[in-house]
C-alpha cells in the first residue's frame, strides 16, 4: 500500500499465448475467483474452464505475492443445435460461480446460454492394489481360484486432478442465460436469461422454479430486458435484478412466490441536460454485484458505475464516471456496436474499492474512502514482475501531454469486459481478450 492508504499496482502474471494470432475459442469469457481466492477460474469462448491454483509459496513468501498455476482444464460446453428452433448455441461460458467448500472437492456452476452445469473438481493421489476379488486390470477373479486373502495396499500415485459433471440443468430457458447466483443457503441457484428468472434446487435438474417473468403477453410491447441477477450475499430470500432500462429491482421471495412485484426499485432520474439519442443504450446496466457486507451494491452502466445503498432508492450515493471522454464519441461507437457492449464490475474483499474495465485494455480502479480514482492499461510492455503500474490518462483535445494518449488513439477491439478482484488480499485479475493478467499491490 501507498503512503496515502492507496493500494499501488504492479504486475505479477500473465497467462495465455502472447502471440498476436488469436482464436475466437481462446476469447476470456468470465473470470471468478472462489471464496478464499485459493483457486482462479476462467472460462472462455471454447467453452473450456481453466482453473489456477494460488502457489503456496507466494503466500509465505515476505513480502506476500498473487502467483498462481495451472490446476484443472476441462470442456465445460460443446457447441449444441437446437433442431426446432434451427439455432446454434455456442459453447461459450457466460459465466461461473463457485460454491462454498464443504469438503475436500471443489464444486462449480458453469453456465453457456442454455445449460448449467455443476462441476466436482477433486484431488487423487492414491491407488490401491492388491484386490482379492479383482485382477490388477479390474476383471472378476474366478472365486474358485481364490486361495488366500490378503490385504490391499495403498499406493502413493502422481496428484491428478479430475473435472466430473454432477448435475446437468437443461431445458428450462427459451432465452439466453445471462447470469446464474449461487444462494447463500447453498442449496438453491437462479438463472437469468433476458425475460426470466428461474430458481433452481443444485440437487433436482428436471424442475425449476419460474421467480420472475417479464415476458409480455404481446412481444411487441416489450420494452426491457433482464441483464444481471445476484442472491444477496447473506439473506437466502432476496436477490436482485436490473434491467436494460437502467433500473434494478429488488426482490424478497417470502412476499410473494412470483417475484414479479418488487419491494424496492432502483433508479436514478436522468439528467435532461444530457438527453440524446443514446440516453437508453447508455443507461442500460450491464452489470449489478451486491456487497461482501449486503449493504451496498454497484452496477455499472455504459458511461459510469454506481454504488447505491440498499435503504435508500431514489439515487445512488456515489457515482463514478468511468470513461467520460467517450460521451462525444457515442456515435462512432453506435456505428461499431461497441456501445453494446456489457462491461462487469466487481467489490474488493472489504468493500472499500471498486473495479471495472473500459477499452484500450484500460481498467479502473476507485477508492470509495479518498474518492481516488486510477486508470490503468493491462499491457504485454509491463510483463515483467513486479513491474509498478503507471496511471494512464487520456487527453480529449488541445494539446496532449508527454504521458497521456489522445482520445481518437484508444483501440476499441481491446476491451477490459472481465474483472475479479481476491476475496482477502490485494490481489486482481484482469481477462484482456485470450490472455489473464494478475496484478497485486506494490511489493
Amino acid at each position: 500500500m501507498a503512503g496515502n492508504g492507496e493500494a499501488s499496482w504492479c504486475f505479477s502474471q500473465i497467462k495465455g499465448a502472447l502471440d498476436d494470432d488469436v482464436t475466437d475459442a481462446d476469447i476470456i469469457s468470465c473470470v471468478e475467483f472462489n471464496h478464499d481466492g485459493e483457486l482462479l477460474a476462467t472460462g472462455d469462448k471454447g467453452g473450456r474452464v481453466v482453473i489456477f491454483q494460488r502457489d503456496p509459496a507466494s503466500k509465505t513468501a515476505n513480502p506476500r505475492r498473487g502467483e498462481y498455476n495451472v490446476y484443472s482444464t476441462f470442456q465445460s460446453h460443446e457447441p449444441e443445435f437446437d433442431y426446432l428452433k434451427s439455432l446454434e448455441i455456442e459453447e461459450k461460458i457466460n459465466k461461473i460461480r463457485w460454491l462454498r467448500r464443504k469438503n475436500p472437492a471443489h464444486f462449480l456452476l458453469s453456465t453457456n446460454d442454455k445449460t448449467v452445469k455443476l462441476w466436482k473438481v477433486s484431488e487423487r493421489d492414491k491407488s490401491f492394489e492388491g484386490y482379492n476379488t479383482k485382477e490388477e486390470n479390474g476383471l472378476t477373479k474366478d472365486p474358485q481360484n481364490i486361495t488366500a486373502l490378503r490385504v490391499p495396499s495403498v499406493k502413493q500415485i502422481p496428484l491428478m486432478v479430475e473435472a466430473s459433471p454432477r448435475r446437468i440443468f437443461a431445458n428450462a430457458h427459451t432465452y439466453h442465460i445471462n447470469s446464474i447466483s449461487v444462494n447463500s443457503d447453498q442449496e438453491t441457484y437462479l438463472s437469468a436469461d433476458d425475460l426470466r428468472i428461474n430458481l433452481w434446487h443444485l440437487e433436482v435438474t428436471d424442475q425449476s422454479f419460474n421467480i420472475v417473468d417479464i415476458k409480455p403477453t404481446n412481444m411487441e410491447e416489450l420494452t426491457e430486458v433482464i441483464t444481471a441477477a445476484e442472491f444477496h450475499p447473506t439473506e437466502c430470500n432476496v436477490f436482485v435484478y436490473s434491467s436494460s432500462k437502467g433500473t434494478i429491482r429488488l426482490c424478497d421471495m417470502r412476499s410473494s412466490a412470483l417475484c414479479d412485484r418488487h419491494s424496492k426499485q432502483f433508479e436514478e432520474p436522468e439528467n435532461p441536460t444530457n438527453r440524446s439519442f443514446f440516453s437508453e443504450i447508455i443507461s442500460s446496466i450491464s452489470d449489478v454485484k451486491l456487497s461482501n457486507s449486503g449493504r451496498y451494491m454497484i452496477s455499472r452502466d455504459y458511461l459510469s458505475i454506481k454504488v447505491w445503498d440498499l435503504h435508500m432508492e431514489t439515487k445512488p450515493i456515489e457515482t463514478y464516471p468511468v470513461h467520460e471522454y467517450l460521451r462525444a464519441k457515442l456515435c462512432s461507437l453506435y456505428e461499431n456496436d461497441c456501445i453494446f457492449d456489457k462491461f462487469e464490475c466487481c467489490w474488493n474483499g472489504k468493500d472499500t474499492s471498486i473495479m471495472t474495465g473500459s477499452y484500450n485494455n484500460f481498467f479502473r480502479v476507485f477508492d470509495r474512502n479518498t474518492k481516488k480514482d486510477v486508470t490503468l492499461e493491462a499491457s504485454r510492455d509491463i510483463i515483467k514482475p513486479k513491474t509498478v503500474l503507471k496511471p494512464r490518462k487520456v487527453c480529449t483535445g488541445g494539446k496532449r501531454k508527454k504521458d497521456e494518449i489522445s482520445v481518437d488513439c484508444l483501440d476499441f477491439n481491446k476491451k477490459i469486459l472481465h474483472t475479479a478482484w481476491h476475496p482477502q488480499e490485494n490481489i486482481i485479475a484482469v481477462a484482456a481478450t485470450n490472455n489473464l493478467f494478475i496484478f497485486q499491490d506494490k511489493f
